[in-house]
């Protein structure tokens, strides 16, 4: 099964991200084989809508389970209807972080711990 962690890079000891939309960096793990990939987040760039399009990114790249920090209402909306299941507390290395997720030390979030983002000063 693919795990996706929040990541500042593209390696499975890099340290972890708290931000799911803006994070640069996927990892992808397979947590049956170990087996990791580095997936540059497509969306963190984004003038808005940033965690929508990360969120499409992982439904395409197949993901089953997102390990976050912080996830907002738009992004957690799209995971749940590919139906992806949502993770909080990460911290430390991605490493340490699938670890936390195998030992069930991660709670599955049924809705965002993030904010909606405001718009406001944008015309």
């Amino acid at each position: 099964m693919k795990v996706a962690v929040c990541a500042r890079e593209s390696h499975i000891n890099s340290p972890v991200d708290q931000r799911f939309g803006r994070c640069p960096y996927f990892v992808v793990v397979d947590v049956d084989s170990g087996d990791w990939e580095g997936l540059p987040n497509t969306g963190c760039h984004s003038g808005g809508g940033a965690g929508i399009q990360t969120a499409q990114l992982l439904v395409n790249a197949g993901v089953k389970a997102v390990l976050v920090d912080r996830i907002g209402p738009n992004a957690m909306e799209v995971l749940a209807r590919a139906g992806i299941q949502v993770y909080e507390g990460i911290s430390g290395t991605v490493s340490q972080s699938v670890e936390a997720y195998r030992q069930g030390h991660l709670k599955l979030l049924s809705q965002p711990n993030s904010p909606r983002h405001s718009r406001r000063g944008r015309s």
